[in-house]
């Protein structure tokens, strides 16, 4: 089904259940008012990376993997997945402990949320998220001795247990597709099927211009550029224009037919590193006198969270991705003129996503869809959203960020942990993701049991 025959069954859908609410039947009439978790456990598996994969000031060489089992009272198990990511979601707990005790924390956290949500009842699992995240923040602060800890750090350590909370929501509702697992008041911004989505990779400071070109080549058209380098900001900024000009020099003039003017879209990242808007905008001022500037669709998160910096003049797209934790701070960034969000289902958790993706639509803020370096399975979680998004100003498609083919050693291994590793669907082409009947029917088979992450937690 194609984008417009689903926007109008959508419509046709939405009218039955306003005919239905107008009545006093509600839209979630046959669903389970609530549900009881029982028992909860994890476990983790350490994933290496083929090289140091750095940004944030810090290099990690490894990325855990983390699991969670949730228990119902009617006897069902479902398990969620995590990708773990200490150095982005709370850089200060990184740099302040080695790689491993960092990871530990996170993977604390997690066990102390599996605690916490046993015994627990739930309508959705957004009541459940809501249910415990001040109290796990609380925690948090604790164990990790940092009173100001970012509340992505708890809400990616959250992510498998939501996962495994939404897979149980649908089991015990007889729910098999990721359209109807939507509660209701959400799907306004999850209303399309797009039958492609941009497949976008992550070009980190290391890697070479030539695998930028070479990239093009083999039909990406919209990459995720690292800038913010290692320095003062002085170094930092003229590093980032002889970057800027070196990329513009190799790809400047590549093409594709995705863009209304048939040239590439530059979409930074620079992960809070500039300080002062005043910095930025000579960047950009460079960026004009190379040609480059009319090219640059995002820049994403320029400036440190902290920094009460209003940007409503700055004359791009500035996107918000880590500082945007809910949908409160997600809200804050827009008054401030935040013209795009980057959505991490796969770190921030689907239930907190959801919240988000309803303040940005209400707001006419377009979002795409960024990756945590997560494994095959959670990138069919984050495709799920990408999949379901308002299309991308400027594209007419959505956007979804992978890397982990980039990142991982044994890239090849997980793979085979996706239900259904070989599917067309499955697999970038030509810098696209092609989403057809099939995919959407198996909702990326993200409702499989997930059977090594399973059998990970039965061998504990």
């Amino acid at each position: 089904m194609n984008r417009r025959e689903f926007a109008k069954k959508a419509g046709i859908v939405a009218a039955g259940l306003g005919a239905l609410q107008a009545a006093g039947v509600s839209g979630c009439a046959g669903r389970k008012n609530t549900i009881e978790i029982i028992a909860a456990k994890g476990a983790f598996e350490k994933e290496p990376l083929l090289r140091p994969f750095g940004f944030k000031g810090g290099y990690m060489t490894e990325i855990w993997q983390t699991a969670a089992m949730l228990e119902s009272a009617s006897g069902i198990k479902k398990t969620g997945v995590c990708t773990q990511n200490v150095l982005w979601s709370d850089a200060g707990v990184f740099a302040a402990n080695d790689e491993e005790k960092g990871n530990a924390l996170m993977y604390d956290l997690t066990n102390h949320a599996l605690k916490l949500v046993t015994g627990r009842r739930f309508r959705t699992p957004v009541d459940l998220l809501e249910s415990v995240i001040d109290e796990l923040l609380d925690y948090g602060r604790k164990s990790t001795g940092k009173a100001d800890l970012r509340k992505t750090f708890v809400l990616n350590s959250l992510v498998g247990v939501d996962n495994a909370a939404w897979l149980l929501y649908a089991a015990e509702n007889k729910i098999n597709s990721f359209d109807e697992m939507i509660p209701e008041e959400y799907r306004a911004g999850l209303s399309n099927h797009h039958d492609k989505i941009a497949s976008i990779p992550l070009m980190a400071y290391s890697i070479p211009v030539e695998e930028i070109r070479a990239a093009a080549d083999q039909g990406y058209f919209f990459m995720k550029i690292k800038i913010g380098q290692p320095g003062t900001q002085e170094e930092m900024l003229q590093k980032d224009m002889e970057r800027l000009t070196a990329i513009h020099d190799a790809i400047g003039g590549a093409r594709t037919p995705w863009t209304g003017d048939g040239r590439l879209p530059y979409y930074f990242d620079a992960n809070g590193r500039y300080e002062k808007k005043e910095t930025l905008l000579r960047l950009l001022d460079h960026a004009r006198k190379i040609g480059a500037f009319d090219q640059i669709a995002i820049i994403e998160e320029p400036f440190p969270e902290e920094a009460e910096i209003d940007i409503s003049d700055i004359p791009v797209r500035i996107a918000a991705d880590e500082s945007a934790h809910t949908d409160t701070d997600a809200l804050e960034r827009i008054k401030r003129g935040y013209r795009a969000i980057a959505l991490k289902a796969i770190a921030k958790t689907l239930s907190m996503t959801l919240k988000i993706i309803k303040v940005a639509r209400e707001h006419k803020i377009p979002c795409f869809c960024a990756d945590l370096t997560v494994n095959p399975l959670l990138v069919e979680w984050n495709k799920n959203v990408a999949a379901r998004l308002d299309p991308f100003p400027g594209l007419g498609l959505g956007l979804l960020e992978t890397n982990g083919h980039q990142n991982y050693a044994n890239w090849a291994a997980m793979r085979g942990y996706h239900p259904y590793p070989s599917a067309r669907w499955a697999e970038t082409r030509n810098g696209l993701f092609e989403l057809d009947d099939d995919y959407y029917s198996k909702s990326g088979g993200i409702f499989i049991e997930p059977k090594h992450f399973t059998d990970l937690i039965n061998r504990k």
